[in-house]
This record gives C-alpha cells, structure tokens and sequence, in this order.
C-alpha cells in the first residue's frame, strides 16, 4: 500500500470531470445511501469536487491539491484516504500523467447508483443495513419509495396516442434538406453530448475466487460448468467477498441453490446470507477496511529501523495475510478467523491495531490465538479508544504485567509483585526495561524463549519494500 506522500503532494494540479450530468436528486442519495458506508469526509470529497463544476458543464478549470485542503478544511492524507474510498465504492475514477516532474490528476465523477439499483444491490444494501439499523433502513426504503401507478385492469384507462398517431413522415423537401445539412447537425470531433451516465454495481473481479477449486468439487454433482455464466459468476465472486466464503464452503451454497434449470442467483444469493448468519449468530457483514486506515497510519517516512518496518508491516497487511504469514504461508484455519472477525465486528478495532493484538497473543500463549484472552484484551483497547498501531505497541508495553496475569488466569493481585517463574514471550518492540526482566530468568529458559523469538521473526520476515 503506498503511503499518501508517495502519491500525492500540495502541489499536484487537478480537474474535475464528470460522467453526464449530476442531478439533485442525488445529493439524496449520496447524503442518506452512501454517505453512512464511505464516511463524512469522502462525502464531503465529493461534493467538494462536484461544485467544482460549473452548472450544466462536464469539465471544470485545473487547481491545485492545496486549494482544496483549503476548501475542505483537512490534510492531504485525509483527502488520499476519501479519495480511495469514493474510488472503490464506484463514484469516481482517476486518472494521472506524470510529465518530468509536473503530476497532474483528473477526477472523474461517476453518478450514484439509483435508489432502486442500490436497495436491490445485494452487498451495499447488506452493508447499509448492518450499518444503521434495522429502522433506519425501512425509514430510507420508505423515503425512496412512493406509491405505483394504477394498473389497467383498475378504474384508469390508458389513453396515451401513439407516435404515427399524431406525427406523419416527412417529406421530400425534408428529406433533400437533411442530406444536405448533415455535417451541421454531428458534433465536432473530440466532443460530446452531456447527459446523464448510468452507474454500474460495485462487481468484485471473477479473477478473486478459486473457480477451479469449485469445479473440482462439484465435479461429481449434476451441475456442469455450462451453469456457470457470466452472471453467475460474478454473482459467486461477490458473495464470496461479501460473506468471506472460501471455495470449498461454497460448493454447499451453489448446491442448495441449483436445480435442473441451472443456478438461481437469487437463491445463492440467500443461501450464501443464511449460512453467514447461521454461522455468526444471525449478525451480518460490516463494511470495515482490510488494511489499516491511511488516516490511521502512523509510519509516515520510509521505515528503516526494524521496529519501523514491523510498524509498517502492521499498517499495510490484513489480519488474514498476517495469519497466514506467522503459520509460514499456510491457510488460518476458520476458528482463528472466525476469533479475529468476531473482534473486528464487535470491538471495532482497526485492522493494523488487530495485528498487533494477534501478535501480543500469541507470543503469549505459545503461538495459539486463544479466543478468551484475544477479546479480553481486544476489549481493554476498544474501552481505551485505540486506533493506531503506535498506540497498541504502547498499551502492549504498559500493560505487559497485566497480560501476563491474564494470561496466566491468575486473579491475586499479589502475583505482580512476584518474580516470575519462567521467561515471558516478548516482541522485538518492547523496551529495554522489559527485557532486562527476562534477563534475570534462568538459562534454560532464556535460551527456550530466544529460540520461540529466532522462530517468529523468521516467520514475519514478508515485510513489504
């Protein structure tokens, strides 16, 4: 993940484009649909941006990155962060050419989806959902919603004329007239009609789900490969994301939802929903970040220190990958994804702050992520606000004592005076003070932890450069 000042400088010059008109109505959407999933200061990106426009126009004039800190009121890394956001939520695109040292951006922006498309959406509706409640969401449903036109089998007839009914063809003078003025009536090349664009779903790429995988084992069922179409499989790959449904659980999902005629997408589409929920006490998926926030970031140069490339590492890797990096490649098995996703949901913690709790966990618990000590834990830094990786390194090292006695199960609150019995598991980051206490342990045991120590640091070598 690159860090913003990589990116993007003060400097940087900018126009703001936009795909076809935008309408007022939009402001709607945007303000009551999108705005409580991408945050208040994307939206405010966005409209920022968009009254950049002038009324009725595509293009605006070219300014500088600086300006708009001005306009909104915020640094730029807040901006790179908004501007991520509103990227992979579908609402703008962005384009850059670098010329020398002369950088300068076009942002796109792309319509809303219509309330109907959004509602009936199949992962931002379920996330919407999640995200403001039960009655909130009926509220918005009625908002956008009114009543139909009467049918025709009711009281009203249809009485609407037809084209031919009130228009005849055209004459032969109409006719010379319009070979002759043809070239006036196209437009000049390189210019377009403005109009209105319409938004496309959020799709996440086929290429993301192990499709071979689930053929392998459907192989042996009466569902063939020809009843996976485009659509199916689009289908597949969004609610493998949405859900985290790994290729082989869903082989029972795409099962349940076919029948003779093929794979109904609305069935997978529940059947994928029940078994989320039966597997999470009928909760549903939040829309939450994989990597640390770049808002939340704190390694803001290039890391050098080995303490400064595991702060980085934390930022810029999910706490699926950091499972698997610490098991040497190898999948996380589901009750430890299960654990960290039950902590993320519940305690709301930042992913970069979760891979530090794992870290603390399982060097404390001889490489297991138990489940009571990781919520425990997960808990006392969600009752503390923590949100940064700086700050649960920190809260780790002032807190070192009493982990250990959580730990340990141990409830005397004499125990912290006494002197340990074997080593302690400490990370690299932890302060001198603390490792002059293990210092003091016998040679037997230093020599168990330094090996433990030698171990995970050959296991967290996958930094990223």
């Amino acid at each position: 993940m690159a860090l913003h000042w990589q990116e993007l400088l003060p400097i940087d010059r900018y126009k703001v484009a936009s795909d076809g008109l935008l309408h007022f109505y939009d402001q709607k959407v945007l303000t009551f649909l999108y705005q409580p999933l991408i945050g208040s200061t994307a939206f405010s990106l966005y409209m920022t941006l968009w009254a950049e426009l002038e009324e009725n126009r595509l293009w605006s004039d070219t300014t500088t990155h600086h300006s708009l800190m001005n306009s909104l009121d915020t640094n730029l890394k807040e901006i790179f962060y908004a501007r991520q956001k509103l990227e992979a939520i579908g609402l703008l695109k962005t384009y850059v050419k670098v010329k020398e040292d002369d950088r300068s951006f076009i942002y796109e922006l792309k319509p809303p989806l219509n309330p109907e498309t959004f509602f009936l959406d199949g992962m931002l509706n379920i996330f919407l959902y999640q995200k403001i409640g039960k009655k909130q969401f009926a509220r918005l449903k009625r908002f956008f919603s009114d009543h139909q036109l009467p049918q025709q089998d009711e009281e009203y007839k249809d009485i609407t004329k037809a084209f031919q009914e009130v228009y005849s063809s055209a004459s032969p003078e109409s006719l010379q007239f319009h070979r002759e003025s043809s070239k006036d009536l196209k437009l000049n090349e390189g210019e377009t009609f403005i109009g209105r664009s319409d938004s496309k779903p959020i799709q996440i790429h086929v290429d993301n789900f192990n499709f071979e995988l689930l053929f392998a084992g459907l192989k042996d069922t009466f569902i063939s490969q020809q009843s996976f179409t485009v659509k199916v499989k689009e289908a597949i790959a969004n609610l493998a994301f949405l859900y985290n449904i790994d290729a082989l659980q869903m082989q029972g999902i795409v099962i349940s939802a076919s029948d003779t005629d093929g794979i109904n997408i609305e069935d997978l589409r529940k059947a994928a929903r029940d078994w989320f929920q039966f597997q999470n006490e009928d909760k549903l998926p939040l829309l939450v970040d994989n990597v640390q926030p770049v808002l939340l970031t704190t390694q803001r140069t290039e890391p050098n220190t080995k303490e400064e490339k595991l702060k980085y590492y934390f930022e810029t890797v999910s706490p699926r990958q950091f499972l698997m990096d610490i098991s040497g490649g190898g999948e996380p098995g589901k009750a430890d994804l299960q654990i960290v996703e039950d902590i993320m949901f519940a305690q709301q913690l930042p992913p970069g702050v979760v891979n530090v709790l794992i870290h603390v966990v399982m060097i404390k618990t001889d490489m297991k992520l138990t489940k009571g000590y990781a919520e425990k834990i997960a808990s006392h830094w969600a009752r503390k606000g923590v949100q940064t990786v700086d700050e649960a390194m920190d809260l780790a090292i002032k807190e070192n004592r009493q982990y250990i006695e959580w730990a340990s199960g141990k409830k005397d609150k004499k125990s912290y005076n006494k002197k340990p019995t074997r080593t302690e598991m400490l990370p690299e980051w932890f302060n001198n003070d603390e490792k002059k206490v293990a210092s003091n342990e016998p040679e037997s045991d230093k020599k168990e932890a330094a090996a433990k120590k030698r171990a995970l640091e050959e296991r967290l070598k996958k930094f990223k450069k």
